[in-house]
């Protein structure tokens, strides 16, 4: 018999529905027990989308009925608070990101978890999709020789529509994964330089990152890019890869597609999506990685069960809001800001 983590979900909006329940409810040490929203709407999707799951009105009630751990998927603005509170019920904790609105923010979060002894971790899901696995995989086999620059676009074309506020901003929502990516791949930054535009919300940004081993970043997130550009070009001594299009897992989601329902066929790119390497005008194609998100909450269930290490630091999420922080100030005052 496999041992299953009694695990809660707070939010039921696009996030929570879509990118969390689906996953939380095919982990095999997972028994997903309930849902804290309070909106009559958000709980009739619950009673349709996930049978055998209830709605709670607060994370104390889900608490009370045994729950272990819960993941915050709400506005970026309430995370902080909702985390405080699961980690003084005593519950393991996964908070979306953005992971909090700021980097002071999110390293007193940390240390309150750390005194708790409670387990805090972030869902950096994208660390797991195809195109980075694959990039990873030829740095690591020397593919692309020493890296010199890394580009990575987020861009999508929504004229008429603000970004949505829940996500705290573009450069928040979308650089909260860009940012982790590059300091994964490449190591920590020294020099950061931003431009931004969109007010109240920004909606469009670049920001370019120099890290300590020498690779530069190049990181652009829009709502308003008519024509978005390759997801990733990564450029070393030895050749050039060019993956064309975000991770397919996303897609499969909002498609009602399941890792329960897929099996091994989850997160496997179609050919036709498969990036290529460039040694020169043509391009050879290389086939992607199998995307892991499937993977995140196995993983945090068997760290609540002592059996491995949390798949996010935290304190990851802090450097990458350090990061995003400097972003801001360089945009503001025009300058690079050094870390």
């Amino acid at each position: 018999m496999i041992e299953r983590v009694k695990f809660g979900l707070v939010g039921y909006g696009t996030g929570g529905r879509v990118f969390h329940a689906p996953l939380i409810a095919s982990a095999e040490n997972i028994e997903f027990v309930g849902v804290v929203t309070t909106s009559d709407e958000r709980r009739e999707q619950v009673a349709a989308q996930l049978p055998g799951v209830s709605a709670y009105d607060s994370i104390a009630a889900l608490a009370a009925d045994g729950v272990q751990a819960v993941a915050i998927s709400t506005p970026a603005a309430t995370h902080a608070d909702l985390a405080r509170e699961a980690i003084a019920l005593g519950l393991a904790v996964v908070v979306d990101k953005p992971f909090a609105l700021d980097a002071d923010t999110a390293r007193a979060l940390v240390t309150d978890a750390a005194s708790a002894g409670a387990l805090l971790t972030v869902y950096q899901n994208r660390r797991w999709d195809s195109d980075l696995l694959t990039i990873r995989k030829l740095i690591e086999k020397g593919s692309l020789g020493d890296i010199r620059r890394f580009e990575s676009r987020m861009e999508r074309w929504a004229p008429d529509r603000l970004p949505p506020a829940a996500g705290g901003g573009t450069l928040l929502d979308f650089g909260s994964h860009m940012v982790d990516q590059a300091l994964q791949l490449h190591g920590p930054a020294t020099r950061v330089y931003a431009e931004m535009r969109g007010e109240p919300l920004d909606d469009d940004f670049f920001v370019a990152l120099h890290h300590a081993g020498g690779v530069e970043s190049h990181l652009w997130g829009s709502w308003r890019q008519a024509g978005p550009g390759p997801r990733f070009r990564v450029t070393g001594s030895a050749g050039t890869f060019i993956s064309p299009e975000l991770d397919y897992q996303e897609t499969l989601l909002k498609n009602g597609r399941t890792p329960a329902k897929l099996g091994d066929r989850w997160g496997v790119e179609p050919e036709h999506r498969w990036g290529h390497l460039f040694r020169g005008a043509t391009g050879a194609p290389v086939e992607s990685c199998r995307g892991r998100w499937d993977t995140f909450y196995p993983a945090v269930a068997a760290a609540v069960l002592g059996e491995s290490p949390l798949p996010v630091d935290p304190w990851d999420s802090v450097r990458a809001l350090e990061v995003l922080d400097a972003a801001r100030k360089s945009a503001t005052t025009g300058t690079a800001v050094t870390l």
